[in-house]
């Protein structure tokens, strides 16, 4: 009679559990991202696209903004921000470091939205004049690989430069003062040193090597909630899409987001000769970053070689 009994519970149990509907995967209350000025993800935000496709689910979205990418990394990698862009440097650091980080888009850039800069009356005319020069850059960041990659190009080792490893603002303020030789700096402020001080690009990106740009997440994030991170690559490549062909709308959206000190034509300039198109990382773009990682620990400026592909996350939209 008790084994009976144990039979007809363990069945009952059984029968509750196969009736009872999947469970679903578990939500956060929000989501936290990383911005820059940079990007366009101060137009995304402007336009609210995020909080639209997410509200619906219950998540809000709240933004965080950064300086650049480096600190924006260390906070995704303690867990207070969830996913933001950053340029090609940013993560090999952080990866080095041992952060718990994963790549889960990619921007293909055409290396129009960084440079180096030099004043308008410099008599630094190419890369091997920057011999003995000082040169601004973030640390870390995708200035501090264009700056790597330009020396290179030119035959100089990091030693034949003093490195002036400065934030942006701190760069900017070193620039115009011309307590520094040149900069290494993305947009928008390479825009800004264009149309304001007059600055004048001794090579851009694509003069030196392929840049890209990455969508980073949280690892813990991404392994909880798969389906949200896909949301929100899905997201930002529909408004990769309309970014595309609506500039204008786009640098007045920024203009607005970024704050009304910068200057709207600046924006339009690094709008103009920016890309927008969110994709899944492939094997070419697999292996333009592990160059990125290698120039770096073949000039000891991270702590150990990485292998770039074991902390990317394969993303197939549409799935």
């Amino acid at each position: 009679m008790i084994a009976r009994r144990h039979i007809l519970t363990a069945a009952l149990l059984l029968a509750t559990a196969l009736a009872a509907p999947a469970r679903a995967e578990d939500k956060p209350a929000e989501i936290r991202i990383g911005t820059q000025k940079g990007g366009f993800f101060p137009a995304v935000r402007q336009r609210q696209t995020l909080e639209n496709a997410f509200r619906p689910l219950g998540i809000e979205v709240r933004w965080i903004d950064f300086q650049f990418g480096p600190p924006l990394l260390e906070a995704i990698n303690v867990g207070s921000v969830d996913f933001g862009f950053v340029g090609d440097t940013p993560p090999i650091f952080a990866q080095a470091g041992g952060a718990k980080i994963k790549y889960v888009a990619a921007v293909k850039s055409e290396g129009d939205n960084q440079a180096i800069v030099v004043p308008k009356d410099s008599a630094i005319k190419t890369l091997a004049d920057l011999k003995g020069k000082r040169v601004a850059f973030g640390k870390g960041s995708s200035a501090h690989n264009l700056l790597v990659a330009s020396l290179e190009k030119a035959g100089l080792s990091w030693s034949d430069i003093t490195p002036a490893p400065l934030a942006p603002a701190d760069a900017t303020a070193a620039f115009v003062k011309g307590s520094v030789d040149a900069w290494s700096i993305w947009d928008p402020y390479l825009a800004l040193a264009e149309l304001k001080e007059n600055a004048r690009v001794l090579v851009f990106d694509k003069d030196v090597h392929k840049p890209n740009a990455y969508y980073i997440a949280n690892t813990d994030f991404v392994e909880k909630y798969p389906s949200l991170v896909a949301k929100l690559n899905t997201t930002f490549a529909s408004e990769g899409k309309w970014a595309e062909q609506y500039h204008e709308e786009v640098a007045k959206a920024q203009a607005e987001a970024t704050g009304v000190d910068i200057d709207i034509e600046a924006v339009r300039r690094f709008v103009n000769r920016s890309v927008y198109s969110v994709v899944p990382l492939d094997a070419e773009v697999i292996r333009t970053q592990q160059a990125v990682a290698d120039r770096f620990a073949k000039l000891g400026l991270i702590p150990k070689p990485v292998n770039v592909s074991d902390i990317v996350w394969k993303w197939t939209p549409g799935s």
